[in-house]
């Protein structure tokens, strides 16, 4: 029997390979000695690093870098594949993670520490990027990163701008010239799940802006901000990013790269997939477990365990999600692939008790899912 393990990291909990750990140690417990194929999977968030390191098994470097906050310093990896391709998640220096609940504030947040990482790998010689852009702490359309990297952002009296969100209104002209000359020798491929546009209803401010803080007295400040920013990159670049999918992803830093770095967005599941040819993989698979912190009816729109069936299904694979919680308008994944789902929660209890007692949780969970498996096979035999 040939099992693929291809789940996505649990936000805040567990990466990829932790589930993939629990999950080969219970497919083994209940099934015996099976042939396992380990898939570590992102789609440009949390985990994008690892997965594309272990891919290719590559190198990491660490770089100390601004954070989302401009008092903080942070420790940011990266990962070098293939020996000329970076890899980069702009979590690692801009996260939400890196921010407590009480100290998020998107009126300042920055994505300085970011340009800082493709600083550091454009010195070591690096000219190809995969950026991935999901989980930020920011609402700055990506102005930090474009600062780090050499481009002006002016007010009215010719004066740069300081950081974070609260600075969009204040631009009054944009100066690309200083660029760092090294960006126009480089490939960057940015990958995200979302498809947000950078302004609007659906937009970067509207959309994720409340995860990060932003409130009724803030709002109007970014969304005000972010639109005259927008209309500044159209006056120098003829790109209309209210109409380009993606380039409110990550607060804006999808419109700074490919307004001023001159970068191409792709979906990040399906991108990712096919660097660790994961259609090869299936050949000879009898079913696949992903999985993901929660799912819902929103996972249909790019998500790692709809990339994943998606691809299954094209060869008639079977999948399994094994997932932290389950939420609204679920019942959309079993059209797109998913034939069960196995919850990690197994009685009632706060957030902050599943978080606390994940391991548990998922081992539990892992081995209940397996358990019925088990129990499939043997009503297969019997039939």
């Amino acid at each position: 029997m040939k099992i693929i393990l291809a789940p996505d990291s649990f936000k805040g909990t567990f990466s990829s390979l932790e589930v993939i750990q629990y999950l080969e140690e219970a497919a083994i417990r209940n099934l015996g000695q099976v042939d396992i194929i380990k898939v570590p999977i992102a789609d440009g968030g949390e985990g994008t690093v690892d997965c594309l390191v272990a891919a290719a098994n590559g190198e990491y470097r660490t770089v100390k870098v601004m954070g989302p906050l401009k008092q903080m310093r942070v420790e940011a990896k990266y990962g070098i594949i293939n020996g000329k391709t970076a890899v980069i998640e702009m979590a690692q220096a801009s996260g939400l993670p890196l921010v407590p609940v009480h100290k998020r504030d998107p009126l300042n947040a920055t994505t300085y520490g970011t340009g800082q990482m493709i600083k550091a790998a454009l010195d070591e010689g690096i000219r190809d990027f995969i950026i991935g852009i999901g989980g930020s702490a920011t609402n700055d359309g990506g102005i930090g990163a474009a600062q780090a990297l050499g481009v002006e952002f002016l007010d009215r009296d010719n004066h740069l701008i300081g950081f974070g969100g609260k600075e969009l209104g204040r631009i009054s002209r944009i100066v690309p010239d200083g660029i760092d000359p090294r960006i126009r020798e480089s490939t960057i491929t940015v990958i995200c799940d979302v498809t947000n546009p950078l302004t609007g209803p659906n937009g970067a401010t509207a959309v994720y802006g409340p995860q990060k803080g932003v409130d009724e007295s803030s709002f109007d400040i970014l969304e005000t901000g972010m639109k005259n920013y927008e209309r500044l990159i159209k006056e120098i670049s003829g790109m209309d990013m209210s109409q380009i999918p993606g380039s409110g992803a990550a607060g804006g830093l999808g419109a700074a790269l490919v307004a001023f770095f001159g970068a191409v967005l792709k979906p990040g599941i399906d991108t990712v997939l096919d660097y660790v040819d994961f259609d090869e993989l299936l050949d000879g698979a009898d079913f696949v477990v992903t999985g993901e912190g929660r799912i819902d009816g929103q996972s249909i729109y790019g998500k790692v365990p709809i990339g994943i069936a998606k691809r299954c299904m094209a060869k008639g694979i079977k999948v399994i999600a094994i997932v932290g919680g389950i939420g609204q308008k679920v019942e959309k994944v079993y059209d797109n692939g998913i034939y069960s789902i196995m919850p990690t929660v197994n009685a009632p209890m706060s957030l902050d008790e599943a978080m606390d007692r994940g391991e548990e949780l998922l081992k539990d969970a892992a081995d209940r899912m397996f358990k019925f498996i088990r129990l499939g096979m043997m009503l297969q035999q019997n039939l």
